[in-house]
């Protein structure tokens, strides 16, 4: 046992930490830019236009999730097993970049369908010029984490964001119309293309190589037909949370459109850390299914498992306790209404990391048929309770429950998986849900009847308390992160 310990710290040594870290600095960074836009033009702009712009956005990345194709993590699994890596990497961007070019051909005519709005559908045709550029920017990325060369990704992601903020600055000085605004992004979005094909791809890619890349037929169907699945896994992933958009957007008003989107915003910057780390993790659950190594795979899952559950109360605490302050020096006195609906959203942080680590795992361990028939049923029952919730009660609550209860439902569906596999526990399992139900009611309680901010401090203390505990325990080797005697 000592022995696969030394091994599973080894494993967990530089490359991982570094890769992840870095990956997520670069995604902070970028979002940290991206949001301080998102503030000015939510400033700026009256709530309607604002909005005609959100909608716009949202159908863009309706229609991205699917031009992708979901095959980022299919690329990460198969980078290492090809001998030609330059020769793979070229046909994968450049079918990239294809798929994006006829994506963006039914974002227009998803749009015409959708929206009578003139201004809507020329943000439409504008904007959705970013699937193009978005799947190019996607190749490249998921090349950087399958090399572990995230580094590139961080500088590129950094200043593109910063560009966008210097964007949000010229607009105190110099106002433009929202729709002139998206074609500069759309410029921007070039010249960040370009960079990462300079910068941020692989030496040995070159956009005159990605085009002198021949694709056949055999190509289409390798990557794309014969990984359907993945084209599944990784569309619904981001359709899950656009479609509550585009159904608010239909059923209820413009304002609950803004408001749904500056709470998914701020849910959006929190996911960013669990979604980057489990990245570089899913290549080390690739690694030890494929070395057969069962017992370091099972000790990094509850291992990661575990500290994505004290990340989920932290930032779950945070949320309900300071929403007001948050919205208040962010957005000023114009979407302080957002408080409820933030707070309600953030009970789906509670499950999400661990969620994202068990489809991780799950992948890695070659059984996604399982994960696309997860992710099917969970977007299904996001729906049909937006629909059926909405057709009683005209509220943005009704979207967040909606969004929560789904996920509760994949998360069970996912932890059967995983104790048939004996990779978890029934235990393990009940002892999670049980203490998350348990935090919820105390924690609600205590801000209500006491402090909001009294009880932040409380569960910082209590997590820091915990995790010295579970350090000294490490330390000792007394704690039960070791596999389960099958």
């Amino acid at each position: 046992m000592n022995k696969i310990k030394g091994i599973y710290q080894k494993a967990l040594q530089s490359a991982l930490i570094k890769n992840s870290a870095l990956g997520v600095l670069a995604n902070i960074l970028q979002t940290v830019f991206v949001s301080f836009f998102f503030v000015v033009i939510a400033r700026v702009y009256p709530t309607a236009a604002f909005a005609q712009f959100l909608v716009a956005t949202t159908v863009y990345q309706l229609i991205a999730a699917f031009s992708s194709m979901g095959l980022g993590q299919w690329f990460i699994r198969e980078y290492n097993e090809v001998d030609d890596k330059a020769l793979f990497t070229g046909k994968f961007v450049k079918i990239q970049a294809c798929m994006g070019l006829c994506f963006y051909l039914v974002n227009i005519a998803l749009a015409l369908l959708l929206y009578a709005d003139a201004e809507i559908v020329w943000l439409c045709i504008v904007l959705g010029t970013n699937i193009i550029f978005d799947n190019v920017i996607y190749a490249l990325k998921n090349l950087n984490i399958a090399e572990f060369k995230q580094q590139k990704t961080l500088i590129v992601l950094t200043i593109d964001g910063f560009l966008r903020m210097l964007l949000a600055c010229v607009l105190f000085v110099f106002p433009m119309e929202i729709i002139s605004l998206s074609v500069v992004l759309i410029f921007l979005r070039f010249i960040t293309v370009n960079l990462f094909i300079k910068m941020g791809s692989s030496n040995s890619l070159n956009i005159r190589k990605v085009w002198n890349v021949a694709i056949a037929r055999d190509d289409f169907k390798k990557q794309i037909f014969a990984n359907w699945r993945f084209v599944v896994i990784g569309s619904v992933s981001i359709v899950y949370w656009r479609i509550a958009n585009i159904i608010i957007s239909k059923l209820l008003t413009l304002e609950d459109v803004a408001n749904y989107e500056i709470s998914f915003r701020i849910f959006s910057l929190v996911m960013i850390l669990p979604t980057i780390v489990s990245a570089t993790v899913f290549t080390r659950f690739v690694q030890h299914f494929n070395d057969k190594a069962a017992q370091l795979l099972q000790m990094l899952y509850r291992k990661i498992y575990l500290i994505y559950s004290f990340f989920a109360i932290l930032a779950y605490a945070f949320i309900y306790s300071f929403a007001d302050l948050l919205l208040f020096y962010a957005f000023g006195d114009k979407y302080l209404d957002v408080v409820i609906p933030l707070q309600e959203m953030f009970l789906t942080m509670l499950l999400f990391p661990t969620v994202l680590l068990q489809a991780n795992l799950i992948v890695a361990m070659k059984a996604e048929k399982i994960d696309m028939y997860l992710n099917l049923i969970s977007l299904g029952l996001n729906v049909v309770g937006c629909f059926v919730g909405l057709y009683f009660y005209q509220s943005i609550s009704v979207v967040n429950y909606a969004i929560f209860g789904s996920f509760l439902v994949f998360h069970v569906s996912q932890n059967i998986y995983l104790i048939s596999n004996g990779i978890t526990t029934v235990g393990r399992c009940l002892s999670f849900y049980t203490s998350m139900a348990a935090f919820i009611f105390v924690y609600q309680l205590v801000s209500r009847d006491y402090s909001p901010y009294w009880a932040f401090a409380g569960i910082c203390l209590l997590l820091l308390a915990w995790s010295a505990k579970i350090i000294n325990q490490l330390q000792k080797g007394n704690f039960d992160l070791k596999p389960s005697e099958n």
